[in-house]
């Protein structure tokens, strides 16, 4: 381990949930619950307002409804929060060549490496500093942790939410881990920590006196030796710059079992094209067919298939996720499916070749489950009858200008018309076929532009002064129905 707390760890503040705090002003200072709508819908983030309720990150949306009916429910933004994640990225990589993402809001940073920082002195004012650009360039917050590796460093940005530094000084490691949960260390889930707890094992400390011996014993040859490493401060994981993909992809939860046997395979098949989209999007192919199947009981099954070579032929990935799917039971219902390749590689010259041959046929494939939803019986597929208006996404009206959507239903969408620079809006409520309402995409947190002189101060006027935008006494700020009042 280095002898400098010259690794950086930063963990945006609630990410999603601030994000539509900053885009949306009457939410600001509120609960805000961003994720799946649906009734199997789970949060993504809850903002820190509705973490004082117990809501949090992978609970079922449900639970969260009850734990605070007044929050807001948004469905997320995904492109708006990665255009937000662009930004950061590119503070992080202007101080250092090594940045290792984790996540849309989550990344580790070597600034030795770069020439950022080389004692503890100049990590913290980097960290400093790196936190007041976050918010000049996107109005957000982050938490950074500094530390000599990657495994203190998220520990101290842990401790330093929200929006905090934590510098956690060489020789000072196993101080700070001593008390605190086995649960801290990465790779100790809820089945380890149990297990743990069972053997008397409770705390970090604990886990370096059991001796290594102890924990092979009671975890596994290769689990024993990493876990007391970790309690004994040892992290030699450098940071990497790329981190390799080792699989790609997708999977759908569905409101309403699936029965249908016919509609099953359908399903299987869609998601096999796109994952394809997403193989080609990345210039890779794969040798490793995966389906996952949830069922009613939420049994999850996983089976596999290893073909010759790689492949990113439509054709050949639905069929091997067709043959994988006649070897699951589905007969009680499937609640969740998804199809993955892995084994992946570059595109061979065979690839090439063939994917010159058929371009034509190629596109024809991946174009094909559109064309099979139209001739699917209308009783499996019903045409939607009116425009979808996602809780919490933009929208752009003829007359009131921009503004988000705060719920629909029985054919009337809500909006709130507010801007992230603009004073908490006005609420109304429209058809959801108004030719007046588009949809729009989200408005920038912060300006980029040059500042603009200040006006000179006016004139006191003799009139009446205009009535300040503000909150309607009467919303709750639910993100649920579309009701609106004078």
């Amino acid at each position: 381990m280095r002898t400098a707390p010259t690794i950086l760890h930063l963990d945006m503040d609630a990410f999603f949930a601030s994000a539509e705090q900053a885009s949306k002003p009457s939410l600001r200072g509120k609960a805000v619950v961003v994720g799946g709508l649906g009734p199997r819908g789970v949060v993504a983030t809850a903002s820190y307002e509705a973490r004082v309720f117990g809501v949090h990150s992978a609970m079922p949306m449900a639970q969260a409804r009850r734990l605070a009916p007044n929050a807001a429910y948004l469905v997320p933004r995904f492109a708006f929060y990665r255009s937000i994640s662009e930004r950061v990225m590119g503070l992080l990589r202007a101080r250092s060549p090594l940045v290792e993402p984790l996540s849309l809001d989550e990344a580790f940073v070597d600034l030795e490496a770069g020439g950022a920082a080389w004692d503890a002195e100049s990590a913290r004012l980097a960290g400093t500093r790196l936190r007041s650009e976050i918010r000049a360039v996107t109005g957000l917050t982050g938490s950074v942790g500094l530390a000599a590796s990657k495994m203190l460093a998220k520990i101290g940005s842990e401790q330093a939410k929200p929006d905090g530094l934590v510098l956690i000084e060489p020789g000072t490691e196993r101080a700070l881990l001593g008390p605190l949960s086995v649960r801290t260390l990465p790779g100790v889930g809820p089945a380890t920590g149990d297990h743990l707890r069972r053997a008397g094992i409770h705390t970090v400390e604990e886990l370096a006196e059991a001796g290594e011996d102890e924990l092979v014993r009671l975890l596994g040859k290769a689990h024993g030796h990493a876990l007391h490493a970790m309690a004994l401060a040892h992290d030699e994981r450098p940071v990497v710059a790329e981190r390799e993909t080792k699989s790609v992809s997708v999977e759908d939860t569905y409101d309403v079992d699936i029965h249908d046997r016919v509609r099953v395979a359908l399903e299987v098949q869609r998601l096999a094209d796109r994952c394809v989209g997403r193989l080609r999007g990345a210039g890779l192919s794969g040798r490793t067919i995966v389906l996952k199947v949830r069922r009613y009981d939420f049994s999850t099954l996983t089976r596999s298939e290893t073909l010759r070579g790689p492949t990113d032929d439509p054709a050949v990935i639905r069929e091997a996720a067709a043959r994988l799917l006649d070897s699951v039971d589905t007969t009680g219902g499937v609640r969740l499916l998804g199809v993955g390749v892995s084994g992946l590689a570059d595109y061979t010259q065979e690839d090439l070749f063939a994917q010159a041959a058929g371009a034509q046929g190629a596109d024809a494939e991946v174009e094909g489950p559109a064309e099979e939803r139209q001739r699917e019986p209308a009783q499996r597929q019903p045409e939607p009858t009116e425009r979808r208006w996602p809780a919490g996404h933009d929208v752009r009206h003829a007359g009131y200008g921009h503004g988000w959507v705060q719920g629909s239903g029985l054919g009337r969408v809500t909006v709130r018309f507010e801007t992230p620079g603009s004073a908490p809006g006005r609420v109304r409520t429209f058809l959801v076929d108004d030719p007046d309402l588009e949809p729009a995409e989200p408005l920038p947190l912060v300006s980029l532009d040059p500042p603009v002189p200040p006006a000179p101060p006016a004139q006191p006027s003799s009139g009446p002064e205009p009535e300040p935008a503000s909150l309607p006494n009467w919303w709750s700020g639910t993100g649920g129905g579309a009701t609106s009042r004078p």
